[in-house]
């Protein structure tokens, strides 16, 4: 039932920005991030069930703790990227937006790094 009232409100908050976007241009703006901000939010609970999913799964498999955070961290990046481009995107301010998603994905791959290289390592390992 969560997701009909986060589409419900999703689309409210889009056609209050439709309507203001004649009149008040600059208040659609507002509007629309925060009504990104409330279903931001609102996805943050979701994000702690995850969290402990994925912990119980590092601990039947016997993952370092070291991969799981850096798994949280690229979710984080991915969700706060995605979010700060559309509200870029929903200004007019497309290059902007670019750019976020550009550092986004550098971060996540600097953060991915250390995961890659004890993946090769253990492939290493295997065949000599």
């Amino acid at each position: 039932m969560d997701i009909i009232k986060i589409s419900l409100l999703g689309i409210c908050g889009v056609i209050l920005g439709f309507l203001l976007k004649g009149t008040k241009p600059e208040y659609a703006a507002f509007v629309t991030m925060g009504i990104g901000i409330v279903i931001l939010g609102l996805a943050a609970g979701k994000i702690r069930y995850i969290y402990e999913a994925i912990e119980k799964l590092r601990e039947s498999i016997g993952l370092e703790k070291s991969y799981l955070e850096s798994l949280i961290k690229m979710l984080g990046i991915t969700y706060i990227g995605q979010f700060s481009a559309g509200i870029c995107r929903d200004a007019g301010h497309q290059a902007t937006a670019g750019q976020i998603e550009l550092f986004c994905r550098l971060s996540i791959m600097v953060l991915s790094l250390p995961v890659l290289l004890a993946l090769l390592d253990t492939i290493q390992k295997f065949f000599a």
